[in-house]
């Protein structure tokens, strides 16, 4: 039994499934959107989520020492290095890859000097930590789709990262005791003349 032991194991061992979250976060940087399975955009999802959130706060630890002195801009900024450092360890290998647009050519780094391309990396910490500094969590999004996978007929989804500003849709409304229904006012008595009687 596997009680308190949390996720999927996704029939692979640890390093395997910790290469496969590597690449999923890596493509759903880039494209911002992607295919998978239901069960893989299920657990790369807080995977993902993490690493907005290191970015997220290096981007709010450089905005709050804005206009305070050098000494603490220069400790805001090596706090900011650290939350980097952190989701280069969590990335691995892969966050110095270059992003690639749909006709296949490299992305050039909007803020470089030189012609270097943009990375996996620059992105996460320039576009998306910004992007959510108001929003606290829930970055992604899973919407199941109704293909089944060629092959094993797997149960497909489309995990996205949420537009800048864009707020979810609950679907289902929070079902509880209906209020009661407001009370008419009584209706003022009617005085009704009554016919005189005749014998």
């Amino acid at each position: 039994m596997r009680h308190r032991k949390r996720g999927r194991h996704l029939n692979r061992n640890a390093a395997h499934r910790r290469s496969l979250f590597r690449n999923l976060s890596r493509a759903l940087i880039t494209h911002e959107a992607i295919t998978t399975t239901l069960p893989k955009a299920k657990e790369v999802r807080p995977f993902v989520e993490k690493l907005i959130t290191l970015a997220k706060k290096a981007h709010a630890v450089v905005a709050a020492s804005a206009g305070k002195g050098e000494a603490e801009e220069k400790k805001a900024k090596l706090q900011a290095l650290h939350y980097r450092r952190q989701a280069m360890a969590l990335l691995g290998p892969t966050h110095g890859t270059g992003i690639w647009d749909k006709k296949d050519e490299p992305v050039a780094d909007p803020l470089s000097t030189k012609n270097s391309d943009d990375t996996v990396l620059k992105k996460l910490f320039r576009e998306l930590g910004p992007r959510y500094t108001d929003r606290p969590g829930g970055y992604t999004r899973v919407l199941k789709s109704h293909y089944r996978r060629l092959g094993d007929a797997g149960t497909t989804a489309v995990i996205e990262l949420l537009k800048a500003g864009e707020k979810k849709v609950m679907t289902k409304e929070k079902k509880g005791a209906p209020a009661p229904a407001p009370l008419a006012p009584a209706p003022a008595p009617v005085a009704v003349e009554t016919p005189p009687a005749t014998n």
